[in-house]
């Protein structure tokens, strides 16, 4: 099997143009590039191991390839509640966290927006796996119009 590259950026620059679109972002792919990691980022120090190479067995390589970058495997994070997954998702978008992620209304909308788009590729199946394992006041972030 022979690896096309051009093919993989034509394929991560289509989504990330449709990403920016829905993200309501204007032309700033480089803001939605790092919402995008931020979230993603986020999402597999809180579901396990396990859960998370199921979850990019169904990615695109281009998202594998987000999903994975700078992943050092190691215990899942202890976050129960909206506000310590969005603090988790600042502490991963750094020093942009404050332009990228205004209010938490604002990531909240990032975070259902993301996993809109994420729907494309992942099953509903997936879906539930991750729903299951993330903390009660988590949940929602994946069935708030996720499940259809």
């Amino acid at each position: 099997m022979a690896l096309n590259f051009n093919q993989f950026a034509k394929e991560a620059n289509t989504f990330l143009k449709k990403y920016t679109k829905e993200m309501n972002l204007g032309d700033d792919r480089e803001k939605a590039g790092r919402i995008l990691s931020a979230i993603l980022h986020a999402l597999r120090d809180v579901i396990s191991t396990q859960e998370s190479l199921q979850l990019i067995a169904q990615f695109p390589m281009f998202l594998k390839a987000v999903y994975v970058n700078g992943w050092t495997i190691h215990k899942k994070e202890k976050i129960k509640t909206m506000t310590e997954f969005i603090d988790l998702i600042r502490k991963y978008d750094g020093v942009t966290s404050i332009h990228d992620f205004g209010s938490d209304e604002l990531a909240e909308n990032y975070i259902a927006t993301t996993f809109i788009m994420l729907r494309r590729y992942v099953s509903l199946g997936e879906l539930e796996d991750i729903r299951t394992e993330l903390p009660k006041n988590l949940k929602s972030m994946i069935y708030q119009n996720v499940m259809f």
